[in-house]
This record gives C-alpha cells, structure tokens and sequence, in this order.
C-alpha cells in the first residue's frame, strides 16, 4: 500500500508492492479467487473493511492502491466507505477508467491508485476533492511512495535508490525486483523499504504481479506469518 513499483522488462509488466500499516489493524487474509460484477479477482483481503490494497482481473489488469494524494493530508475521523473498497468497485469493471470517471468519490479519503489495463499504465490520483487521471509510458519505470507515511526526502530517497537498482539492472526480472524490494535499505527501520518504526507501523507484505503474454502470476509474501502465496491467471 506504501511502495508501488513498476517495470516493463523483456515483455514482462512487473509490478510490486510493499504494504505497510499500522500494527494494531489485523493482517489480511491470504489472497484468493474472489467474484465481483461477475469478474474474477484475486487479491489478499483486508478482514477489517473488506477490501484491498492490490488486486489482478481475469482480463489482466492490475490496480495497486497508496494511501494520500500528491501531499499529505488532516484525515477524518471516518469516511463514507474504504478506499480498498473503492479499489475493487474500480477494477472489477469492464473498462475501469471509465469506472474512475465515473464513481463518486465524496466523504472517501485521499489515495492514489495505480491502474494497468489493457497495456495502459495510469496514475488516478483522489485529494478528497478533486480528481486528477495522468497517463504513463509503459515504457517507462515508474516508483512511488505513500504521502502519508514517507517525507518528500524520504521518497526521493527510493526514487534514487530505485534509479540506482536500474542503471546495475538495466533489464531486471521478478527475482531482482522482489530482491530490490525486501533488501533495500535493509536494518534501516526508517529509511528501508521494509519498515519496523517502534512496533508502530511495519511493513506487513510484499505482493508482485507480473503479466506477460496471456497469463499473469500473482505473488505475495506475507512478512509477518512468513508465508508465501502464488498463483496464476490465464489472462483472455
């Protein structure tokens, strides 16, 4: 939910996400099939509010939610729905930009989500009045990072580690970006992409899509059981 990265290697759309969270809210479900508007669906399952923070479409699209908008934000007290939910009325659509432009967004709070569908990368972003849609260079490689957690230097500071991780990896796989994700800034409960801040907030997972040809495989690491999830989508 906090560190969303995104690479286009050898005829492979990688995308990987570190989720990091509170300790105090329950760790989710481990992901599985699930059915929304007649689509398949998989992703892990937040037990609290029922929906997620990543989740693949039989189709092969991928949306990856960040909490907070460009800049940080005061949040409320409570919100009409979560924005996980939010995310699964989106991809669970036939054209879920169209959802996007569409779907009231009043009283829910600040996010970004990142879109993939039909080879289109997009950045939707919600400030809680606005929305805003920017269309990406699949081409391109692309990381973010929660407003809400990371300081504008923190997150510059994984734009040039990532940056750095490239220019060694010039055409990096799964493996590697997996590897970039869990390792990095390794022992630095601040600064490294996997989290402990005084048992507060930790990094609780690590979950990666990677779409290539007519399939897509979804893994998912779960850091804190040390249990590991895959499966795969043959994608129509």
């Amino acid at each position: 939910m906090c560190t969303v990265s995104f690479v286009n290697s050898k005829g492979r759309v990688i995308i990987t996400s570190n989720r990091d969270e509170r300790t105090t809210r329950p760790n989710a479900i481990e992901p599985r099939l699930y059915m929304i508007n007649n689509r398949k669906l998989i992703y892990p399952k937040d037990p609290k509010a029922g929906g997620s923070w990543i989740a693949a479409e039989e189709k092969g699209s991928v949306a990856v939610l960040l909490n907070g908008a460009l800049n940080p934000h005061i949040p409320k007290e409570c919100y009409r729905r979560s924005r996980g939910l939010i995310l699964l009325d989106i991809i669970s659509k036939d054209k879920s930009v169209e959802e996007w432009n569409q779907i009231d967004l009043l009283d829910i709070e600040a996010f970004t989500l990142i879109l993939y569908e039909d080879m289109k990368l997009y950045e939707l972003i919600w400030d809680g009045n606005t929305k805003s849609t920017r269309n990406l260079d699949i081409k391109v490689e692309y990381i973010w990072s929660s407003s809400t957690l990371y300081s504008p230097m923190q997150r510059e500071s994984k734009e040039k580690s990532f940056h750095s991780f490239l220019e060694i990896n010039n055409e990096p796989d799964p493996e590697s970006l997996q590897s970039f994700h869990t390792t990095t800034g390794k022992g630095e409960d601040e600064e490294g992409f996997v989290i402990n801040r005084n048992d507060i907030v930790k990094t609780f997972s690590i979950t990666q899509t990677v779409s290539e040809k007519n399939k897509l495989i979804f893994n998912h690491i779960d850091l804190l059981t040390e249990s590991e999830y895959s499966d795969v989508f043959i994608t129509l």
